[in-house]
């Protein structure tokens, strides 16, 4: 399928694999919901520990997230995009049997110890590095290898198959808990879990060895050739000649200081991911069944059904955005999905006040997250890639990656206290969020639909 010289099946394929991060970086982060209870019992109940140690054990991959963040410009720029990500596969699906097998011939089967719970911690940390990675280098690859005219729609794909990979694992873990007596899930059930996440994690890392380097990435390490038949495949002669003159101009130095372009790109990198957890969205992802049984008045069974509806709710409007981005612009779906965030947060909020029990927690809750999910889920992860100049793209994204797995941390852990003093305080104050990132992305952020990441790099020149 060829349209103006563009090899768009091409293009699309060398997508579809790179977004077997974003889907793994979803999977990774949801499994730990069908294990929690029996990692509990496993390790906290049969060491007597307390909660704060299970809490730790539960979001100990969050500490990886933050360093493979931090640390993906560093692999990004030194290994190259397709190599950091074959270590991110790698890491994935170490984590992975390392999780499930824990014990690894050095600990007696089955038997907790503390030793055995560090080792576990170690193992899920791996895999936070591997997410912390693949959330910052799979859009930028597919960023780096994008049309422009399509380069929108292509990294949203990645935010659909972050969604969609923690749908995967929702009926993956019921599915190996379904109809087994609670022992089992508690001693073996709870380990399948974590070893599924090996069979997506293996397929990755296979396909990568399919797919080239991006050629921006190439053209700064002078291999121009290689960079050359790549935008070739992808754009057709005349362009890619074109587009490697663009990408020339730019390397001239191929790693400039991370302020060589001024302050305010990495200062509205930063911001754009700060915004994207300060808004409340994890708060959501993360508690929604305790979010709808406490509001709602939801049985157990009830509340996860709700939760499997907000599901499917995110994955239409996920594709909303997927279908939109490129020909709306970018900073018009954030407005409006700003707008729409804070409505739904602010009728939480007055709901809660007033104390007000019934579906319309659902509705305006599906309001709030069908917001995020056609405007600030993909969008920032689409802005974060393209903005910043080639020959400081690797360390930009870095910080701003770490800077939102820092902040996803802060909202996450700060919102079962903030709840327990003012339910109706804490929801409005995701709305206040809400309102402030709409008047961020109006006053300060550039629109960058149909430009060139070249484009992006003259306009921080100026």
């Amino acid at each position: 399928m060829q349209n103006n010289g563009q090899n768009k099946l091409y293009v699309v394929g060398l997508t579809l694999v790179a977004t077997l991060g974003g889907l793994l970086f979803g999977y990774d982060t949801a499994v730990i919901s069908g294990a929690e209870g029996s990692l509990q019992v496993f390790f906290a109940h049969a060491l007597g520990l307390n909660d704060f140690v299970h809490g730790i054990t539960t979001s100990s991959a969050l500490i990886g997230c933050v360093i493979g963040g931090a640390l993906s410009g560093v692999f990004a720029n030194r290994l190259g995009r397709k190599r950091a990500l074959q270590l991110a596969a790698f890491l994935f699906f170490t984590s992975a049997i390392g999780s499930a097998y824990p014990e690894m011939f050095l600990f007696p089967f089955g038997e907790a110890s503390v030793g055995l719970l560090v080792t576990f911690n170690m193992f899920r940390v791996l895999g936070g590095i591997g997410v912390g990675l693949a959330s910052a280098i799979c859009p930028m690859y597919i960023a780096e290898i994008a049309p422009a005219n399509i380069r929108g729609r292509l990294v949203s794909l990645n935010q659909f198959a972050i969604i969609f990979g923690m749908l995967v694992v929702y009926f993956v873990n019921w599915g190996i808990a379904q109809g087994q007596p609670l022992e089992w899930i508690n001693s073996i059930g709870w380990r399948w879990m974590f070893a599924s996440e090996a069979i997506p994690a293996a397929l990755f890392g296979t396909l990568l060895f399919l797919v080239p380097e991006t050629p921006r990435y190439l053209a700064l390490n002078r291999e121009d050739e290689k960079a050359m038949s790549i935008l070739t495949r992808i754009n057709g002669r005349d362009r890619a000649q074109e587009i490697m003159t663009e990408i020339k101009s730019t390397v001239k130095v191929s790693a400039a200081k991370i302020f060589s372009y001024g302050k305010l790109v990495v200062i509205i990198g930063i911001l754009l991911s700060v915004f994207q957890q300060f808004v409340g969205i994890n708060v959501v992802l993360y508690y929604a069944p305790r979010i709808f049984q406490n509001m709602a008045g939801s049985a157990t069974d009830v509340s996860m059904m709700q939760t499997v509806v907000m599901g499917v709710v995110n994955i239409l409007f996920t594709v909303v955005a997927i279908m939109t981005v490129d020909k709306f612009g970018r900073k018009p779906l954030l407005i409006i999905g700003s707008i729409g965030m804070a409505i739904g947060m602010f009728a939480i909020g007055l709901m809660s006040y007033f104390q007000i029990i019934g579906i319309g927690t659902l509705i305006f809750i599906i309001v709030y997250s069908a917001s995020f999910m056609m405007s600030w889920g993909p969008i920032c992860w689409v802005l974060i890639s393209e903005i910043f100049p080639n020959n400081i793209r690797g360390k930009a994204v870095a910080i701003a990656v770490a800077a939102q797995w820092i902040a996803n941390f802060m909202v996450s852990s700060t919102f079962p206290f903030l709840i327990s003093v003012n339910e109706a305080f804490t929801y409005g104050l995701y709305g206040v969020m809400s309102v402030i990132s709409a008047i961020f992305v109006w006053k300060i952020v550039p629109e960058t639909k149909g430009k060139t990441l070249e484009q992006m790099e003259a306009l921080w020149k100026k």
